[in-house]
């Protein structure tokens, strides 16, 4: 796998343990061309960083070593762990994202990514279930990959975790949006799922229901916690 090296100088300078490295995030870049996103990550000014871009034909570019943490969760939880800067790998992949025109992601460029999740998943020994998006880690902020980042091309390929709901039954009828929402949101819970109360419904709910449809019900993101999502979170709260 031919790697080009850029070195940007946004990460924490003291090494870190290779056995702190439990987690995969992937983003997109979100700016209007490659040039301008490898620009920002070397900028010294911004102070963003990751360890790995992927541009849209396939080249990788290694931005920070992978033991040292690079910035580019930022505020992030997931599960008990806070700040997954220094638990993760970063990889961004070129694309303009939401803001600048929302791009497919080419096959060449995820095939790359497979290609690369897989040698760090062994290196590192991640799980499955610790291989995320940047909006699964900080849903209240962020959108990235999105609704048409291929997560199932992913999981033929033993990587992450996905649910195609055509394949899951349920036995739910019509339910109140109190008990949908707690169900839901406890199942969000067991997933890894933060930034919420299982308690008490906020303005906010409706963003983590998003986050939730971007990543596993990607056909329809609406913010509604309906039957289809409701019984796609039932399956991977009881299968990861």
């Amino acid at each position: 796998m031919k790697i080009t090296s850029l070195k940007s100088y946004n990460y924490s300078k003291k090494a870190r343990k290779i056995n702190i490295i439990k987690y995969l995030i992937i983003h997109y870049t979100g700016m209007q061309s490659l040039r301008a996103s490898l620009s920002r990550l070397l900028s010294k000014r911004h102070q963003v960083s990751c360890h790995y871009v992927i541009d849209r034909k396939g080249k990788i570019f290694k931005m920070v070593d992978e033991n040292r943490i690079a910035w580019h969760a930022g505020k992030s939880k997931w599960k008990q762990f806070k700040n997954l800067n220094k638990s993760s790998i970063g990889i961004e992949l070129e694309n303009k994202g939401h803001k600048f025109g929302y791009q497919k992601f080419p096959s060449k460029q995820i095939n790359v990514l497979i290609n690369l999740c897989l040698l760090l998943k062994k290196k590192y020994r991640i799980k499955d279930c610790n291989i995320l998006g940047h909006s699964d880690i900080a849903p209240l902020r962020k959108l990235d990959p999105g609704e048409k980042f291929p997560w199932f091309k992913l999981k033929r390929k033993r990587l992450g975790i996905w649910c195609s709901s055509s394949r899951v039954k349920t036995t739910r009828k019509s339910l109140n949006v109190k008990i949908k929402r707690k169900i839901f949101f406890e199942n969000l819970y067991k997933i890894g799922y933060r930034y919420f109360s299982l308690k008490k419904t906020s303005k906010l709910d409706r963003k983590i229901i998003t986050a939730f449809q971007r990543r596993f019900r990607q056909n329809k993101v609406n913010g509604l916690i309906d039957l289809e999502t409701l019984k796609i979170s039932d399956y991977l709260s009881k299968n990861i």
